[in-house]
């Protein structure tokens, strides 16, 4: 490999989120989604070189910038966007609550799966909007949509479904066929679509392809804003910068309210890091895929012999989502935080029994980590 993943990297005293919020010589911290590998080459040199100008002044966003990104979507994904469609947002979090304030009223609703990345359904709580559930099934080792369900979760007030894909926590990337089931039933039932995609880069699986929702079809498109950003894949996040996507003018217009006002523009050094990933971050990004793609199939091997453990397929993202419902504890986020690893409860994605373990690692952290659930699971 032309990059170094695996050598360890130290981010005591960085006031990393992930790692200061426990002691580091107690507990191995594998929770918060950020990956523990420094940023491609051409990032790091883009960044310096915008450091070392020495000149740190109010910036607006680059006037290549939409066309940039415009043209990253078709070549990743085959999806036309008219660089007039994007909005260049400081987050796709951001983006999700002013999506839910914006697109309903008070006595509407929204729709939402789980379990689901938590900022989707606090989306709805802090704008004070009901929100009903669409359980996840896993079948064959997928966790897909309840398709013959979605009918009876809504009422006459349901007015906006939250998507994520590939999803969060479970990974799956879905297919075209169930997109275009997902996005036709919203059709159907004149619902506002807001799509998650942040983790479109980090598909694993071989024979899969991240699909944008919206590129389904124009009909699916012109309800649909799609959230997307590359610090996921590029492990900038610190730095941030997002995107939507809304071919409807009426969706553009919603997505900016607050935007320079309540909400700050991203930083110079966003724009910077956003442009070089677009630009030369490729090969580091397919050297990526291959090593988290055998992290994923140590997780697997590891996880599928340990008796009251299971998992299913990791299709896309770093995050695996570990089944400890026939384990004999009432708090298995608790169990195995006492013994020394802090994964991402289950409950922070609406299911109690379950862990979210970032795989995002070195492999030597990652065997110590299956290692600590492996010895806990035995009792």
């Amino acid at each position: 490999m032309a990059f170094d993943f695996d050598t360890p990297t130290n981010r005591l005293k960085t006031d990393s989120i992930r790692w200061d919020s426990f002691d580091s010589k107690e507990v191995l911290p594998l929770w918060v989604a950020d990956m523990d590998f420094k940023s491609p080459p051409c990032v790091i040199e883009a960044l310096s070189d915008r450091v070392n100008q020495g000149i740190y002044g109010y910036t607006h966003s680059p006037h290549q910038m939409n066309a940039m990104i415009a043209d990253y979507l078709y070549e990743q994904y085959q999806w036309k966007v008219d660089p007039e469609w994007i909005v260049i947002l400081p987050s796709v979090v951001s983006g999700l609550y002013t999506t839910v304030q914006q697109l309903t009223e008070s006595d509407e609703s929204v729709l939402i799966p789980n379990p689901i990345y938590h900022h989707l359904r606090l989306a709805c709580t802090s704008a004070n909007r009901p929100f009903q559930e669409m359980p996840l099934e896993l079948k064959d080792g997928r966790w897909v949509l309840p398709v013959n369900e979605l009918s009876n979760l809504i009422t006459n007030k349901t007015v906006l479904a939250l998507f994520c894909n590939p999803q969060n926590p479970g990974s799956t990337v879905f297919t075209r066929e169930e997109l275009k089931e997902f996005g036709n039933f919203c059709l159907e039932n004149n619902l506002w679509i807001c799509s998650d995609e942040i983790h479109a880069g980090l598909v694993l699986d071989s024979n899969k392809k991240h699909i944008p929702l919206a590129s389904i079809s124009k009909d699916i498109s012109e309800k649909t804003i799609t959230l997307m950003s590359l610090n996921k894949t590029f492990n900038f996040p610190g730095i941030g910068l997002a995107w939507a996507v809304a071919e409807n003018p009426v969706l553009r217009k919603a997505i900016q309210v607050g935007l320079h006002q309540t909400i700050a523009p991203p930083s110079l050094l966003a724009y910077t890091a956003t442009m070089a990933a677009i630009k030369e971050g490729e090969p580091w990004r397919k050297e990526l895929i291959a090593y988290l793609r055998s992290n994923r199939d140590l997780i697997y091997s590891k996880i599928n012999s340990i008796d009251g453990l299971s998992i299913g397929n990791m299709e896309g993202s770093y995050l695996a989502w570990i089944n400890c419902t026939k384990l004999n504890h009432p708090d298995p986020y608790q169990l195995f935080l006492d013994a020394g690893l802090a994964t991402s409860p289950g409950s922070q994605f609406g299911q109690q029994k379950f862990i979210r373990l970032n795989f995002g690692t070195q492999k030597a952290r990652l065997t110590q980590a299956l290692n600590i659930i492996e010895s806990c699971a035995k009792f």
